[in-house]
């Protein structure tokens, strides 16, 4: 197969000229054609300046040109061309031999090598030489499809960028808790390879494939950090601790008679009754203001007026967990913001007690429920609580504080609280 004229045949125009007798027997319309090729131009190769000479091609065709078995072909001059779109005539010829070998248009050269052409009564045209474009027409579907998958890939793209930044983020915010808790842990190291890891970040321009397995090495690091987070609280279990202890040491811890820590409190509990308290709610068998007969085993009633010494503990005996004040205030932003505004700087566990109960009504919580709570959760515990309710109504998560709240009355009840892992959960963004 050879052209006509004395352009010399390539491999890209041979093809471009079967797009075009493709493109004879199609009727497609010239908007759907260009925008097509348009929507593409970045993917096939084209350039900006190539779309502008595809949009002057176009602008002289009319729509009959586009019909079953014609051809729109462009026999305009250089000159018009040039003044059409500001090109010089080298850099004409470049996007033109571009967009030939791109395949989006063909060359239907006369015998003396000149463009022109001529159109009957009703517009149509009768004979011309010149820019075919009938491969876009013929390559319209194909141009629409390949639209269609890059949107797909782009919205891949998107899922992926963001799922790697909400895994980075959650490893920063466990990183920087522990090292600002003074965890137990390998966290220099671990911070260390975090920062190599950000190195490898994939570029704005990373195809879906790069994405998906930077998103696996992260994701294979979150797992270790959140194992060594797990570990860091992972404590053997107290029974244990008490039986391995000798007679002497459990008499030492028993004779504290202020309680300070999860350790010092869960020794003050072992006591010789035959119901001994293993967990960290109140006991209702002694009325308000009673004190029992033995110092060792004293459970104060505590009302709202009396500042205590507030330990934290959300797991009786079985394992407990040091959730500090910036802790709760990090978890819940909301209940933090207002508890400033109205109770000023939250020095210690008294302050966020009194805050609780200052913001009780706001959440909905009744005086009954919020003194069910104080005897039953511990006054501690009852505050985190009204922290994490009015957070979680604040965000839509909770319809019924009420109902939230008698939900963790009854869970402390049977010992199947496990508060902390709502802060940590809402500290990492996994939700509380």
């Amino acid at each position: 197969m050879t052209q006509s004229g004395w352009r010399k045949p390539t491999p890209e125009l041979l093809q471009a000229e079967r797009f075009a007798e493709v493109g004879e027997q199609l009727t497609i319309p010239k908007t759907r054609a260009i925008v097509a090729t348009k929507k593409v131009a970045a993917a096939i190769g084209l350039k900006s300046q190539d779309l502008l000479l595809l949009d002057t091609f176009g602008a002289v065709t009319q729509p009959q040109d586009w019909e079953q078995g014609r051809r729109p072909i462009v026999w305009a001059s250089n000159h018009f061309l040039m003044e059409q779109t500001g090109f010089s005539l080298a850099t004409l010829r470049r996007h033109v031999r571009r967009l030939c070998e791109v395949g989006v248009i063909s060359m239907k050269d006369s015998p003396n090598g000149k463009r022109w052409g001529r159109r009957d009564a009703d517009g149509v045209i009768i004979e011309a030489y010149g820019f075919d474009l009938a491969p876009m027409a013929a390559r319209a579907e194909e141009f629409e499809g390949l639209y269609e998958h890059l949107q797909a890939e782009r919205a891949l793209c998107a899922s992926l960028r963001n799922a790697i930044t909400v895994t980075r983020r959650m490893i920063r915010a466990k990183i920087e808790k522990a090292l600002d808790a003074g965890l137990l842990g390998p966290w220099a190291n671990l911070q260390a390879m975090f920062r190599e890891l950000l190195e490898d970040l994939p570029a704005r321009s990373e195809r879906a494939g790069g994405l998906e397995s930077y998103l696996d090495r992260i994701k294979a690091f979150l797992a270790s950090v959140e194992q060594s987070f797990e570990m860091a609280f992972d404590w053997p279990d107290e029974s244990d601790a008490a039986n391995s202890s000798t007679s002497t040491d459990v008499s030492k811890k028993t004779t504290n008679m202020r309680p300070t820590s999860l350790e010092n409190e869960t020794h003050i509990l072992t006591t010789n009754e035959p119901n001994s308290v293993i967990s960290n709610r109140f006991e209702t068998k002694h009325p308000a203001g009673v004190v029992p007969k033995k110092p060792r085993a004293e459970r104060v009633e505590r009302s709202q007026e009396v500042d205590l010494d507030i330990s934290w503990n959300t797991h009786g005996s079985k394992r407990g967990s040091d959730i500090d004040i910036p802790m709760l205030m990090a978890s819940c932003p909301h209940f933090a913001e207002m508890a400033r505004s109205t109770q000023g700087f939250m020095r210690d566990w008294n302050d966020v007690h009194r805050a609780a109960a200052a913001l009780r009504p706001m959440v909905g919580i009744s005086e009954d429920a919020w003194s069910v709570a104080n005897k039953v959760l511990g006054p501690a515990v009852a505050a985190a609580s009204i922290a994490l309710i009015l957070d979680k109504s604040t965000d839509g998560e909770v319809k019924s504080p009420g109902g939230y709240l008698r939900g963790l009355v009854e869970r402390a009840q049977i010992g199947e609280l496990h508060l902390d892992r709502s802060f940590y959960g809402r500290l990492s963004g996994a939700g509380g």
